[in-house]
């Protein structure tokens, strides 16, 4: 049987957590669908503030079904799950945003469906505009951004719950490879700067290793864990990084864990 265990959230002046505080505990998750399935089995996994943890793995191996539970979409067959907060921001791997809606209304649309004043949810807007670089779009529809700039505006829409745990669905799979490193530059400043707990999917293991403190590698479907690295770079980091022997001796070493796990 899964449990959820989550407090209320704190006003954006008081401090819930301090670094180092577990905000995702998952203790022995399954994830059978009711067509049989298996997606997940006996994962254990924690994120604490301060931590951004990557997953990669094959194709169908519970990925997504893992943030999914962590965001409270999904259930647990079997195992736990706390969750101890819920100011989560969710990062989908389209932008999804409203086509009729300006960049600055994108943007104020969870702060307006979580019932903020109208000035409040302009002020977090704009804040997170800022943030994010899209200062001076703020009245662009989607359909005049470029793919880039779209998912600037959905993480700006997230930004304004001022998320303690931060959710990503392989947000930048499908950019191109210059507009993906400035997007995981700007992620990464972003991480530094706000100190939330991060959980990202993706297929890439330089990105992985790129944006981490820490990589998941997990086997083929049913998806289980079956290594760990801690990234001993610090942060925040340069770029140049990538191009750094030790580096590439990380992304090695992944990438072989992965292809061991497949088989």
């Amino acid at each position: 049987m899964s449990s959820m265990t989550t407090t209320a959230p704190a006003s954006p002046a008081s401090t819930t957590s301090s670094p180092g505080d577990t905000l995702l505990d998952f203790r022995g998750v399954e994830m059978r669908f009711p067509n049989g399935t298996v997606a997940l089995h006996d994962v254990d996994l924690t994120v604490d503030r301060g931590e951004f943890v990557t997953v990669v793995g094959p194709s169908g191996c519970g990925k997504s079904t893992l943030l999914r539970i962590a965001s409270g979409l999904e259930h647990a067959s079997q195992g736990t799950t706390d969750i101890k907060t819920d100011r989560i921001g969710y990062v989908f791997q389209d932008a999804t945003l409203l086509p009729w809606r300006s960049v600055e209304a994108n943007v104020e649309l969870l702060a307006e469906l979580n019932g903020r004043s109208p000035a409040e949810r302009k002020r977090a807007a704009q804040e997170a505009i800022d943030l994010v670089g899209l200062s001076g779009f703020e009245k662009n529809l989607p359909k005049q951004l470029s793919g880039g700039m779209k998912m600037r505006a959905s993480l700006a829409r997230s930004l304004t719950l001022e998320p303690e745990l931060f959710l990503f669905d392989e947000p930048f799979g499908a950019l191109d490879e210059i507009t993906r490193e400035r997007l995981n530059d700007e992620l990464l400043r972003l991480f530094v700067e706000k100190q939330f707990a991060g959980l990202f999917i993706t297929h890439s293991v330089s990105e992985a290793v790129y944006l981490s403190t820490r990589v998941i590698v997990m086997s083929g479907r049913p998806g289980s864990i079956v290594e760990t690295f801690d990234v001993p770079f610090p942060m925040p980091r340069s770029p140049e990084i990538r191009f750094e022997a030790e580096f590439a001796k990380l992304v090695g070493e992944v990438s072989h864990a992965l292809r061991e796990g497949h088989h």
